[in-house]
């Protein structure tokens, strides 16, 4: 025995779509309800089902191809912005490596440098300062003398 479902999945539509049509096809060709309200389905009236759905062509609309445009589209945009994001971090690692060649040449420039000024200058010990202080007056002092 048929039911709504059956016929629904064997259409490929909905439960909704089989109502729809059993309320469109002629009254002498619809399925009896029985007593609890569900359809009996003869050969017949699965038949002219089967064909008023084939003839109206009132097929759900098919989401999958819009969506698989859609993801496809998307797709598309991500890789792009990857591929972009690829290129910058090719920039970036290329400023790094230039940065720490940089400071590796600096830093050997300031170790030779150090090395350089230490060679030269030979250590020498203070020397007492054998100037005698000079005595500091202020304003009042000069004036005065």
């Amino acid at each position: 025995m048929e039911t709504i479902a059956t016929i629904a999945k064997r259409l490929g539509v909905s439960n909704g779509r089989i109502y729809q049509i059993i309320k469109d096809i002629p009254a002498d060709k619809q399925p009896k309800k029985d007593a609890k309200g569900k359809y009996n389905f003869t050969k017949e009236n699965i038949s002219t089902i089967v064909e008023y759905y084939s003839h109206t062509g009132l097929t759900a609309p098919d989401p999958t191809g819009e969506l698989i445009a859609q993801l496809k589209d998307n797709l598309d945009k991500a890789n792009a912005e990857l591929e972009a994001k690829n290129k910058q971090i090719d920039k970036f690692q290329t400023l790094l490596d230039q940065q720490q060649q940089l400071n590796l040449a600096s830093n050997r420039l300031l170790e030779t440098h150090s090395k350089d000024n230490s060679a030269s200058e030979p250590e020498q010990e203070p020397k007492e300062d054998t100037k005698k202080p000079t005595k500091k007056t202020g304003f009042w002092g000069f004036l005065k003398g």
